[in-house]
């Protein structure tokens, strides 16, 4: 799977672009500020729907313009289609392929798949457990796009019963009000363990799949380094299912089960009824859970937050991302792998290292500021960005 063609109207610093690219690596030069990672960011947004720098579509909007447009030629197993996306902030979004319009904008999902890695991704090691959640539920979408839906409805299912757990709280005990939302709660605490339980078994599922990538990413990135031991571990906040067996190991095919999960969503919310509207909030569910990411072997296993070195974090957000790209490609075409910004901040044997390993992608798009920061193994074609215009380098 690449891209062939790209054009942008209106989107980040460009009015009007358009670029023809090829297969192979693709390196876009030139100095900050002056919009190489705008090119890769659309690519990346017809892949998620979504920016891997903003949470909002606001920003990808130019200054003094009302809606945007990334248009790209995909080509994928020798076919090409064109997908175009018009970003609208504050209203929906449209999407198009080949000029036909869909009739949500979501179903663009999984018709060109990418895996960005980029300095922030940082912190999926150092940030907050949010982070992670995020990390897996983008890969869930690109593994299979439905669990785009399942996650939204997951959203606004977990929206609204905070607030009737606000309302019952608050509203004098026994009383007809609190009776009544309490009453709703019911429906509602039904309808979280259902698409809980779909969103949790899937995580369980990508977990134990991708677990084994990332060991083998992680040795390959720190190599030298004597490290063959990361993991990762799905940490739920249903004890039933937080005491599975070996860290990083595969679930008992029981919970896998989504009617298992849901049944023990049910009664773990039964179980912290008056905590949650003492609290006014859900405190149990994915929303609540974690993944774990360890070094080491047995009882010498210590989790990478809080106690791995700065190389060691780095290569570990690394892994997970080599994991991704790893796992999809397994499982179906090589998806476009995107490298922003990133090798200023590897020293020269890492550099060699990643480029090592990602050479042989269909396709590699890689920014820089500085064109020797970009490895001989990705000497491939060349782009100089500059003040709105990019030009092949001859």
């Amino acid at each position: 799977m690449y891209v062939s063609h790209l054009t942008l109207h209106d989107f980040r610093s460009y009015a009007d672009l358009d670029v023809a690219l090829e297969p192979g690596p693709i390196a876009f030069i030139g100095r900050n500020g002056q919009g190489k990672t705008n090119l890769v960011e659309a690519i990346d947004y017809l892949s998620r729907l979504s920016s891997h720098r903003v949470s909002s579509d606001a920003p990808l909007v130019r200054a003094g313009a009302e809606q945007a447009i990334i248009r790209a030629a995909v080509v994928r197993d020798g076919r090409s289609a064109t997908l175009e996306i018009e970003i609208n902030p504050g209203k929906s979004n449209k999407a198009r392929v080949n000029r036909t319009s869909l009739p949500r904008a979501r179903e663009l999902l999984g018709l060109v798949r990418t895996v960005v890695f980029a300095p922030d991704d940082l912190t999926l090691v150092k940030g907050d457990p949010s982070d992670r959640r995020k990390f897996l539920d983008d890969l869930l979408v690109l593994r299979a796009p439905r669990f785009a839906g399942v996650r939204s409805d997951y959203d606004r299912i977990l929206r609204q019963r905070n607030t009737l757990l606000k309302t019952a709280g608050m509203a004098r005990r026994g009383s007809s009000s609190q009776e009544g939302a309490l009453s709703t709660l019911e429906v509602w605490n039904e309808h979280l363990a259902r698409v809980g339980a779909e969103l949790l078994a899937a995580r369980l599922r990508l977990v134990a799949d991708l677990n084994p990538h990332v060991g083998k990413a992680y040795a390959t990135v720190a190599r030298g380094a004597g490290r063959d031991d990361a993991r990762i571990e799905y940490k739920s906040s249903l004890p039933s299912v937080a005491e599975d067996g070996t860290p990083g190991g595969r679930p008992d095919r029981e919970k896998l089960e989504i009617g298992w999960l849901e049944a023990r969503l049910l009664d773990e919310v039964e179980r912290r009824r008056q905590d949650e509207l003492d609290r006014g909030v859900s405190l149990v569910g994915p929303h609540r859970d974690e993944l774990v990411l360890s070094l080491g072997n047995g009882d010498l296993r210590l989790p990478v937050k809080g106690y791995a070195s700065h190389g060691e974090s780095w290569s570990f957000a690394l892994a997970l991302k080599l994991a991704s790209y790893d796992l999809l490609r397994s499982e179906g075409d090589d998806p476009i792998l995107i490298l922003d910004d990133v090798f200023a901040e590897l020293d020269t044997g890492r550099r060699e290292q990643l480029a090592d390993l990602v050479a042989g992608a269909e396709q590699v798009l890689v920014t820089a500021a500085v064109a020797d920061d970009v490895p001989a193994a990705l000497a491939g074609t060349r782009y100089l960005v500059g003040e709105g215009v990019v030009s092949r380098e001859s």
